[in-house]
């Protein structure tokens, strides 16, 4: 009879124990701050010490709270000390801790611990082969992830839900497989599992940034057709696909429909069809959006009023960009370093550089940190304005601040300084050890090119061109366009045509408008006529014209030409074209 008391009463503790526990982690489970971590490891140090300890359930409710909290490597931490204590694992256990290390980047261990939960004779669960095709999608092994999943049909290890298509669809648009992506939903739609609005808004979202925005709707349509609603995601990512191709009507007109089915636009998308018709110098259209925003109840936030001051200031409006700005200040928004980049990039358009140096120095006084986007767009400014020395100490204090230059940052700098006859310390730039990274892009060494030939150069032109090739790299239309203008200005005329049919022929790159208009000018000012008329013809063969300088180039030609000639015929077939 003691006995048994006792045994009641280990029971009862056992039991009083466990419900405190559970209550403990459900109050984290609710709880958020920077506190909630601190408070979780000390509540599995008390389980650890608690006799008999809690079961596995209660330990991995908890470390499910820290895996919530994105700590994975704590996560996988507490599981080893729970191993080390003797508390065994179970297949839920182990699936979590297959999640960690997927999180990490570390799939190769989810697999090994998948082989474990085979070794201890237990069946893996859907959820178990989710997280790993989940984790090889993260680490970009996307084809051994849809492998992965086929083993799943094909050996019937078990029946994918709605998550594990989703997950093999997200992963195949990540890498623009979007037309294996649109099989697999055609798939599910033949199957028991039925594809979602979210399997449908992921292919929707992939072909619009493949382009297909025709596709795209068209899928919509057999979405809706299916009986499949679609929700603010969806329509969120046509409108952003209709307004990428300037189609801001019917994108316009998808807000309307998705109010009309009892869908509300968000101010995500809201924010896309403002910066579209920015973007497109219709700021008014845009503030019309706004104003539609507000009525809506919805509050435009920085993102809204960033487009607009950029829209602005595209316009050469800057009066108005300073207003939105006001607007922003009048509602406590705190305008961030895109705000102040795209106005300095306003001032330094409307050749303001003064202002927008003020503006530089002042959003530093009050604490916010210049990116690489904001020197880039003084240093470009300083150039423009004809203030080179101003703009080679901005790039010394930019890297004194330790703000990495990148490959904008470069272009910019070389092109200033060509442009003020400093192609010898553009090249010592494009030589220094900073740089070394970047001596691989073909449009470096094109301002390059392009400055030496027009300080008078052309023998270092020619060389840099020669580099390209010593160094492997490709020469684009525009190295090519450049090198003809330089053999035509030494008077190699025969080289320049020989490099016009090589570039096609050789190495696959077709010449442009601008390519043809260079020689043809070139041919005419020596009076080469013959020559410039064959280009001419086959010029407009390609279904190309002429710019305004080589045309009137060939009108000049007219006293000097019989009416049947072919220069006469020529004028007159691109008169047809203009």
């Amino acid at each position: 009879m003691k006995c048994t008391r006792i045994g009641l009463c280990c029971y009862s503790t056992a039991s009083a124990s466990t419900s405190h526990f559970n209550q403990r982690i459900l109050h984290l489970k609710n709880a958020s701050g920077a506190t909630k971590l601190n408070d979780a490891l000390q509540l599995f140090d008390e389980m650890l010490l608690r006799q008999p300890p809690p079961n596995i359930t209660q330990f991995t409710q908890l470390i499910s709270v820290i895996v919530k909290m994105k700590h994975y490597s704590t996560a996988l931490s507490l599981f080893r000390q729970m191993r080390l204590m003797g508390i065994p694992s179970d297949p839920y256990t182990m699936t979590i801790s297959i999640n960690c290390h997927c999180r990490l980047n570390q799939v190769t261990y989810g697999f090994a611990l998948l082989a474990t939960i085979f070794k201890q004779g237990h069946p893996p669960s859907l959820a178990t082969y989710t997280t790993l095709i989940h984790g090889l999608v993260l680490a970009d092994r996307v084809f051994e992830a849809v492998e992965l999943f086929k083993k799943l049909l094909r050996d019937k290890l078990c029946d994918p839900d709605q998550f594990t298509y989703g997950t093999v669809i997200n992963g195949l648009c990540k890498v623009g497989h979007t037309s294996k992506a649109l099989e697999l939903l055609t798939f599910m739609e033949s199957g028991s599992c039925k594809p979602c609005v979210q399997h449908y808004s992921t292919v929707i979202d992939s072909l619009c940034k493949d382009r297909m925005v025709d596709d795209a709707l068209e899928l919509f349509t057999h979405m809706t057709e299916k009986g499949v609603l679609a929700n603010v995601i969806t329509y969120s990512s046509l409108v952003q696909g209709l307004c990428n191709f300037g189609r801001e009507t019917e994108a316009a007109k998808m807000l309307i429909d998705m109010e009309e089915v009892g869908v509300s636009p968000s101010v995500v998308t809201f924010n896309i069809l403002v910066n579209s018709f920015c973007k497109q110098g219709s700021v008014k259209e845009a503030e019309l959006a706004v104003q539609a925003m507000v009525r809506r109840g919805l509050h435009p936030n920085i993102i809204t009023y960033n487009a607009l001051i950029d829209g602005y200031c595209l316009r050469g409006e800057i009066e108005e960009a300073e207003n939105v700005i006001d607007r922003v200040m009048e509602q406590d928004i705190v305008p961030n370093i895109i705000t102040y980049n795209s106005l300095i990039n306003g001032y330094c358009k409307k050749k303001r550089i003064d202002e927008a140096r003020h503006l530089f120095q002042e959003i530093q006084d009050e604490g916010l940190i210049p990116d690489v986007i904001t020197y880039n767009t003084m240093l470009k400014g300083l150039f423009e304005s004809g203030n080179p020395a101003a703009a080679r100490e901005l790039f010394n204090k930019m890297q004194a601040k330790g703000l990495t230059p990148d490959i904008c940052t470069y272009r910019i700098l070389l092109h200033g300084m060509c442009k003020n006859s400093q192609c010898s310390d553009a090249l010592a730039l494009f030589r220094s050890p900073e740089s070394k990274e970047l001596v691989e892009d073909v449009g470096l060494y094109n301002i390059l090119i392009d400055g030496y030939s027009k300080c008078g150069k052309h023998d270092l032109a020619m060389d840099l061109f020669d580099e390209l090739h010593v160094k492997g790299l490709k020469p684009n239309v525009r190295t090519y366009t450049v090198m003809i203008s330089v053999l035509c200005q030494q008077g190699l005329f025969g080289k320049a045509k020989d490099l016009l049919r090589k570039m096609e022929e050789k190495n696959g790159c077709l010449p442009d408008s601008v390519t043809y208009n260079v020689i043809v000018q070139q041919f005419l000012k020596q009076k080469a006529f013959q020559e410039a008329e064959i280009l001419l013809e086959e010029m407009i063969s390609r279904g190309f014209t002429t710019d305004s300088t080589t045309f009137e180039m060939l009108l000049n030609q007219i006293p000097s030409t019989r009416q049947d000639s072919p220069t006469q015929t020529i004028i007159q077939k691109l008169i047809n074209i203009k």
